[in-house]
């Protein structure tokens, strides 16, 4: 995955920092600014103010004393991390809404708050003291939050191949937008001017092998995190545990009942953290407890393996024929939106497609392709002679002959009406006439029986092919020389093929 590669922001309306998250930032960041001025900043704020004196008493810093005034709090804490403070809680409140059909906002900063804390104590447990943690952990998913608000219908699209496929949430943002959360969400918050160590570590954290020496510790850190918060807020908690273990006790050393004993610390520091964020803690447990409830649970239930191995049949069963059942709404769904519905080939809009994919690969390849056009001579007068249920049939009955002339790279369409057209890559004006001829005299010498008429029909074609020696071609001029060439095919008496070369 090739993070390192920047989105072109101008191309993306992406949203501006809140007003005072830029004062903030602009307070900091000259090396000589006191800290008088983002002192004066948050306080000019009450809402804010109370609550970076909340976190300032809380457990999270334990401080010895009680800290009554914002100076006071940038003594004991220091610039930076009061900055970051103040920048969670304007970045959380201007990215927070109600909870709709499409995104779960509370939902979402329950798990950034759990993994920030979570962060916290990976970080206390390995003896660790990073700068801008907690702000990079809180932040380093606020790319999907980005993607939702920028557009909806990709970020569902996006979210129903995750689960449908089951891929990375990262791989199937790539199919839908060309990038993912981390790249989106690193750059914002550069753009915006958080420092490095927020948006490099963010950029990373979902790809822990590629990230500079600089921040590679940060950016394992955040994907632990991410994993912390998943035990609490998604499924499989048992199997993300033992991989949690694994990883710190490969990279640390650290033995497996410690970690334990951190996820569950996490929880309490999670459940203080919420409540100054205003965000509902939704009953958040320890880990130990949820497994202990589970297990006691699983007892009460009695449930034998084979009861459990028969659910898990019976669920897996399910999901796969509901899986098939979205496939085929998506296959019918495709087949309305590219198909003749009478016909059964290809419609005018799948034409046009075609055409242009066919075009763009003849350009690139220095290939010959055709383009053929046939219209149904004096249709007008067979329906209003036997009617258009008849029209219809003829309509069919054509149809299933070019569907049975042409090849398997061939592609045959309604055009409109009574016209078709057929669509022939790596195929010369000689190669096309053969195709064409025997079209017309397959259909002259169809005899086409409904009910007790039998009716004739003969068309009119026109074709053309796509020169090499001229690549500036356009789609529009085939199809004008194509459409000439059957108007004289028309005008010669019908019943026959044209060609007219492009360019003329």
């Amino acid at each position: 995955m090739n993070v390192e590669k920047n989105i072109p922001l101008e191309s993306i309306a992406l949203p501006t920092p809140p007003v005072i998250g830029v004062k903030i930032l602009e307070a900091v960041k000259s090396e000589n600014q006191s800290s008088e001025g983002l002192a004066r900043i948050i306080s000019s704020d009450p809402a804010l103010t109370v609550k970076i004196l909340q976190v300032a008493n809380s457990s999270f810093y334990a401080l010895p004393t009680k800290v009554d005034s914002i100076p006071k709090a940038i003594t004991v804490l220091g610039t930076n991390t009061l900055k970051n403070i103040a920048l969670s809680f304007v970045i959380a409140k201007e990215f927070n809404g109600d909870d709709d059909d499409g995104f779960k906002f509370n939902f979402f900063w329950r798990r950034s708050i759990t993994a920030a804390a979570g962060a916290e104590c990976l970080a206390s447990m390995l003896d660790l003291n990073i700068e801008d943690l907690f702000a990079a952990a809180l932040l380093q998913d606020i790319g999907i939050v980005i993607m939702y608000l920028l557009d909806k219908g990709k970020w569902v699209g996006a979210l129903e191949d995750k689960k449908k496929d089951r891929i990375p949430s990262c791989e199937a943002e790539q199919r839908h937008f060309g990038f993912d959360h981390q790249q989106l969400g690193a750059q914002t918050l550069e753009a915006w001017g958080l420092s490095e160590n927020i948006h490099l570590p963010i950029r990373y954290h979902h790809c822990v092998d590629d990230p500079p020496a600089t921040h590679g510790t940060q950016a394992h850190l955040l994907m632990l995190s991410d994993m912390i918060s998943s035990v609490y807020h998604g499924s499989h908690s048992e199997e993300k545990i033992e991989e949690i273990k694994k990883h710190l006790a490969t990279s640390h050393g650290i033995d497996p009942m410690q970690v334990v004993e951190m996820v569950d610390t996490v929880a309490a520091k999670s459940i203080e953290i919420m409540s100054l964020f205003d965000i509902p803690e939704k009953d958040m447990k320890p880990f130990s407890q949820i497994l202990q409830e589970a297990n006691a649970e699983l007892g009460r239930l009695n449930m034998s393996y084979e009861q459990l191995l028969k659910e898990y049949r019976q669920a897996k069963e399910k999901a796969e024929r509901l899986a098939a059942d979205l496939q085929k709404a998506n296959d019918k769904l495709q087949d309305l939106a590219y198909k003749d519905g009478l016909t059964g080939l290809n419609n005018h809009r799948q034409f046009q497609e075609l055409m242009d994919k066919e075009l763009s690969r003849s350009i690139r390849y220095k290939r010959p392709f055709s383009l053929i056009l046939f219209d149904l001579d004096h249709f007008k007068k067979i329906n209003d002679t036997y009617g258009h249920p008849a029209g219809d049939f003829v309509l069919k009955k054509v149809s299933r002959v070019l569907g049975e002339a042409i090849r398997a790279s061939d592609t045959a369409s309604r055009y409109g009406g009574e016209e078709f057209a057929m669509i022939l890559p790596e195929t010369d004006l000689k190669g096309a006439a053969i195709l064409c001829e025997r079209v017309r005299k397959s259909i002259a010498d169809q005899k086409m029986t409904t009910g007790d008429v039998d009716i004739r029909v003969t068309v009119s074609c026109g074709f053309t092919s796509y020169n090499t020696d001229f690549p500036k071609t356009t789609k529009a001029e085939l199809i004008a020389a194509a459409d000439k060439a059957l108007y004289n095919s028309k005008r010669s008496g019908r019943n026959r093929i044209g060609f007219i070369r492009t360019p003329e």
